[in-house]
């Protein structure tokens, strides 16, 4: 899956973001959220931009996950705008340079837009094997009411997979915006 997404072209992947943009971007998970937390793409992934320059447009707050000093299995996330200072982290994805003090926490999210290399149709995800986003939204595996945030993937649609294998502690996503639209998870 990864080398399939590399081998996609600057203009592929634009054209495809932009897609998976449009489609998402008149979805009520989106039009209702405030704060949209995404990514800065790497490796290939679809590219969350055009739907975060959505959110702005629309007065929304937009994050992306840094990795926490205080726990370095766990993410935090840091306000994010076009031109803010970036850093790399050790894994060599930029992040925000802010303090501590402007981070929030994963559950002050509305909707979290996660990278991935495959998925299924029960919202299985297959990330980079950090557990990163497995760790820090641990809590909605034992939410009974609790309805934010809404975890949805994105990818490309070829990244779609009969199933995957999953463990207790692994967080389903709400769903997986491609390129074609956006099916919601059949749990």
């Amino acid at each position: 899956m990864r080398d399939h997404r590399r081998a996609l072209s600057d203009s592929q992947r634009a054209r495809l973001s932009e897609c998976a943009a449009a489609c998402f971007g008149r979805h009520r998970l989106f039009r209702s959220a405030r704060r949209v937390a995404g990514y800065l793409p790497n490796d290939g992934e679809l590219d969350p931009t055009p739907l975060m320059g959505l959110a702005w447009s629309m007065g929304k707050r937009v994050y992306l996950p840094v990795l926490s000093h205080l726990r370095s299995d766990h993410l935090l996330f840091a306000p994010y705008a076009p031109g803010d200072a970036l850093r790399e982290n050790r894994f060599g994805i930029p992040e925000p340079v802010v303090s501590l003090r402007h981070m929030i926490d994963p559950k002050a999210l509305d909707l979290v837009l996660t990278p991935l290399v495959a998925f299924d149709e029960r919202g299985h995800r297959l990330g980079m094997g950090g557990g990163f986003y497995d760790r820090s939204f641990a809590f909605l595996r034992r939410r009974q009411h609790w309805l934010k945030p809404h975890l949805v993937g994105m990818a490309y649609g070829f990244q779609r997979v009969d199933g995957l294998p999953h463990q207790p502690w692994d967080v389903p996503l709400d769903g997986v915006v491609t390129e074609t639209g956006f099916p919601p998870t059949r749990r």
